[in-house]
């Protein structure tokens, strides 16, 4: 081979020159771009060049270009000396290929099979009294604080010493869900196993213990002929049909019927209930596959931004509206969007028909309803609808359209900073308009365009470093990552995973790449991150604010599937990311998945962790290749059932 360069260079040094000046600039060199024969055989401006040439000297040139694209294609293809590191860096990080990882149900097997490192610690199960624990939520914990204002049904989180280090257990016989849409009405009895709801509400026609399981006929309170039938009649006021109602908010929703009815219609519901002596509404509402959490009005902020609800309800959500000169009225007003709608059935509504039922005066109903009437002119909403037990007010799409009377406003410069704040009896202001029709915040699409158009708060400026441009890039992005995600495990994008978790959610992407009927994603944003839940509300989509030092505010064995996105580099310094895992072990099904997506240092941390927490996992490459320091952890939990002779376990 250097025999052959000699003769190469003995021939060009014949050349003159300005010749080989101009063979370097205008061929030699592009032609490492593939276009070799294009550039040399096409040039038009070098055509008097060429004819002073011998064919010799081009062959040789031609040869010269194809030989080191043959020899750049042979190196590029993994066989080169060159790629030698990088394949022992992928052996040395162990980012194996999930081929033997088990995604399906294991409801027959109960026992564990050992870790295979036994290096890893060994998380315990816990005692199976807390097969219902919700750690800020607990309830004797709850009773030591004051019931004024509901603060004791608010989050109340252990200190450190007092967290439980160990694995909560499934019930006995508990199995995986019912799939979507059958879900919705059945639920296993062995899952949720408690029937105070059937006695205390069997004249409401919410559930029905029917054998091994409960029915869920889709009745409610206010809506004894049907959460279809209560929603039709919504439907003639409120434009459900057509998309420009998208985001609901259920206050006080019980086993949310009207959330899982709404589904069908294309809106997605957060609904939200106390954890009361009613037992387990919520944990029905997300066994059904609906959307819920634990959670309450009462002194602190609800964790959701502003503008971001296109309807709320109360159906005899019992929530004092009149009370504390009319705050929670004015917490709805705050999450409501401009042009939004809010629906209150129930007492006061129709107190005329109902006053001796409800066992109070006309007097004092009649001046509750006067009460909130003048609340909601404040408020700049609008009466739109009363008839029956049902009325409807809509909230002015700007301040120019409405002129408030003596409204107190808020002097809080982010009406989105709520995470343990108090609620002030201050009424939120809405965004500058320069005209009478200009919707404040900005105009949304109808759903479903408003899933990938650019949201207001991008396009406004409002949200810092993210522009038009990223916002598009960022959805590219997660729909080559999720389409990676279904290569992997292909049961996601099916009703086995149906309540999804995106810990990290960042603009929404995850969620919006996977979006479709057969399943929801609960968008986290942490409270230490970007504030960027008010985009994913924006597009459509539904979530929560958090601090994933805590506990989540939901029931044990809730969610299907759960995705963090760099939550443990976000969290490392932070808490201990034991805790996080343990968390999420306690939120996620039995047979559940989880992925992961993180730094590897960070990754090998969280792996050794949950090689002792009966996880199944597995580390994958980033879809770009061994050489991106970004890899991607899989993980099954694995199934298993609480016995009495569980215990807890403390640090050890």
């Amino acid at each position: 081979m250097y025999s052959n360069y000699l003769n190469v260079g003995r021939h060009l040094e014949d050349l003159h020159t300005h010749k080989l000046s101009s063979l370097k600039s205008s061929h030699y060199f592009q032609c490492a771009s593939g276009n070799c024969l294009n550039h040399i055989m096409g040039s038009k401006n070098n055509t008097a060049s060429f004819r002073t040439r011998s064919p010799l000297s081009i062959f040789i040139v031609i040869v010269l270009c194809c030989f080191f694209y043959i020899l750049g294609a042979w190196q590029r293809s993994g066989f080169g000396k060159g790629d030698s590191i990088a394949s022992e860096i992928t052996k040395q990080t162990d980012c194996n290929i999930v081929e033997n990882l088990s995604f399906e149900t294991h409801h027959n097997v109960v026992e564990i099979v050992a870790p295979s490192e036994p290096k890893a610690k060994k998380i315990k199960p816990c005692d199976v009294k807390y097969t219902d624990y919700t750690p800020c939520q607990e309830q004797d914990r709850a009773m030591t604080f004051p019931r004024e204002n509901m603060i004791y049904r608010e989050r109340h989180c252990p200190p450190e010493e007092e967290k439980l280090h160990c694995l909560i257990p499934a019930p006995k016989g508990y199995m995986t869900p019912f799939p979507w849409p059958k879900g919705r009405d059945y639920v296993h009895y062995a899952n949720v196993p408690h029937k105070s709801l059937t006695v205390e509400k069997a004249v409401q026609n919410w559930v029905q213990f029917q054998g091994n399981v409960f029915k869920f006929p889709g009745g409610g309170t206010m809506f004894p002929q049907g959460a279809d039938a209560y929603i039709d009649e919504l439907a003639s006021v409120i434009p459900i049909k057509d998309g420009t109602v998208r985001t609901a908010l259920d206050t006080g929703c019980g086993v949310a019927s009207w959330g899982a009815y709404l589904l069908k219609r294309n809106v997605l519901a957060m609904s939200f209930a106390p954890r009361d002596n009613h037992e387990a509404q919520v944990q029905f509402a997300l066994e059904r596959g609906v959307p819920a959490v634990i959670g309450v009005l009462g002194t602190i902020h609800l964790p959701y931004p502003s503008r971001a609800f296109d309807m709320a309800q109360c159906s005899r959500c019992l929530i004092p509206w009149t009370s504390n000169d009319g705050k929670y009225l004015m917490e709805v007003d705050r999450v409501l969007r401009p042009g939004g709608f809010w629906i209150l059935s129930g007492p006061p509504i129709n107190w005329k028909t109902y006053y001796k039922t409800w066992k109070r005066s006309k007097k004092d109903l009649q001046a509750e309803q006067n009460s909130i009437e003048e609340l909601a002119e404040s408020l700049c909403w609008e009466k739109k609808y009363e008839k029956g037990d049902i009325a409807i007010w809509r909230k002015k799409v700007n301040d120019k359209a409405c002129q408030r009377k003596s409204a107190n406003i808020c002097k809080s410069m982010d009406a989105d900073d709520v995470w343990y704040k108090e609620m002030d009896t201050c009424v939120t202001p809405f965004p500058e308009v320069t005209s009478t029709k200009e919707v404040a915040g900005g105009e949304l699409k109808k759903f479903p365009a408003r899933l990938f158009a650019v949201p207001p708060r991008i396009a406004n400026g409002y949200v810092e470093g993210v522009t038009a441009e990223s916002y598009q890039e960022d959805n590219k992005l997660w729909k080559k990552h999720v389409n990676a995600y279904k290569r992997i495990n292909k049961l996601i994008g099916t009703t086995r995973y149906r309540n999804v978790m995106d810990m990290n959610a960042d603009l929404g992407g995850f969620a919006a790449a996977l979006e479709s009927p057969k399943s929801w994603v609960m968008n986290v944003v942490p409270t230490i991150a970007k504030n960027t839940l008010g985009v994913i509300y924006e597009r459509g989509l539904i979530g929560i604010y958090h601090d994933w030092c805590e506990g989540f505010s939901t029931y044990p064995r809730t969610y299907d599937f759960i995705h963090a996105n760099g939550v443990f580099s976000l969290y490392e310094n932070k808490c201990n990311l034991e805790d996080i895992l343990v968390e999420m072990d306690r939120i996620l099904r039995p047979d559940g998945a989880v992925i992961i997506r993180d730094e590897v240092d960070v990754l090998n941390k969280v792996r050794k962790i949950a090689r002792g927490m009966r996880w199944e996992t597995k580390m994958m490459d980033h879809e770009d290749g061994p050489l991106v320091p970004e890899k991607i952890l899989i993980a099954v939990k694995q199934y298993w059932v609480g016995s009495t002779g569980n215990s807890t376990s403390s640090d050890e």
